[in-house]
């Protein structure tokens, strides 16, 4: 349904092109992104099920990664599902509601992993630098209190700019020429004055992504001085291979968003925008299982004793 008043349109939905100017790949990328779904729902849920089933990873560190390969489910789910079914069909639309909620969640889910990312980074801070209260510092009660204002202070943000955005007015085509609801390509299509809604992300954005951002590169100064005043190589290593796998993660994420939401509009692309999305909402989501499992002795054998008694178990 479209209401027109004073050359103004509130369409009923949207039409999201995503890929459709490669059409004859259509069946390719169909495949692409189902194994892309289905590799991030198996890695992640397996991460969750190996760290709730082996009690010597019932720790901080390993609580909040089961945290985040929660929100890498969550994340995988808002957007990858509506791609598959777009690439099935002629007809890629989304009712507006379908939109605003995908918006919403999306921001939500990405708000949650910069916070999180953050936490996680904290906590491999305390436990270089301050290794005699880690215990002390990083109790139960205080790491729940992390994430649920994690989530809690990613939701306000969400919604913030949902509300902001779907009180806006819009006029010409209803083509979002991207793979999911963003608020850029919205903006485009908005025939009212978006000046609040931009001024709103480059606030936001820069307390949130780049607050969270600057947090972590503070905490891995100080763990980088901390693990060079160590004498024993050895243990060096070792402190260092605590953390590694969070740094990769952070460099991927944090690399990519800022390079989307903080590059020279000149140098604006509609493609450039699309892959910096697909990473950061799909990619980074999929590889996370694989380098903390590659790249953690704890979570391999724990993966390597879970595997051998379940073995052990069917021959008996």
């Amino acid at each position: 349904m479209q209401v027109d008043k004073e050359n103004q349109t509130t369409y009923g939905e949207f039409i999201l092109l995503g890929f459709s100017n490669i059409p004859q790949y259509q069946t390719v990328l169909f495949v692409v992104f189902l194994l892309i779904l289905l590799i991030t729902l198996l890695g992640n849920s397996v991460i969750i099920t190996i760290l709730s089933l082996s009690p010597q990873l019932h720790n901080p560190m390993y609580f909040f990664l089961g945290n985040l390969s929660f929100l890498d489910i969550c994340l995988i789910l808002v957007t990858v599902p509506q791609m598959l079914k777009n690439f099935l069909v002629e007809k890629k639309t989304i009712s507006f509601a379908g939109c605003m909620a995908q918006m919403h969640f999306f921001l939500t889910f990405c708000s949650a992993e910069e916070f999180l990312l953050a936490v996680m980074a904290y906590d491999r801070y305390v436990a270089i630098c301050n290794p005699m209260h880690y215990t002390m510092l990083m109790r139960k009660r205080f790491c729940i209190q992390l994430v649920v204002g994690s989530w809690v202070t990613a939701t306000l943000d969400a919604i913030l700019n949902t509300v902001l955005t779907s009180r806006l007015s819009f006029c010409g085509p209803n083509e979002i020429n991207h793979f999911l609801c963003e608020m850029a390509p919205l903006f485009k299509l908005s025939c009212s004055d978006t000046f609040l809604n931009e001024m709103v992300i480059f606030t936001e954005g820069t307390l949130v992504v780049m607050g969270s951002f600057s947090f972590i590169l503070v905490s891995y100064v100080r763990i980088i001085t901390a693990i060079l005043k160590i004498h024993s190589s050895e243990r060096r290593i070792k402190a260092f291979s605590t953390c590694s796998s969070h740094l990769v993660v952070v460099t991927l994420y944090f690399g990519t968003l800022i390079f989307m939401y903080f590059r020279p509009s000149s140098s604006y692309s509609l493609t450039t925008d699309k892959v910096a999305s697909m990473m950061y909402g799909n990619l980074v989501p999929m590889l996370n299982p694989f380098i903390y499992s590659l790249r953690n002795n704890e979570v391999k054998r724990a993966l390597r004793r879970a595997v051998f008694e379940r073995i052990f178990a069917q021959k008996m």
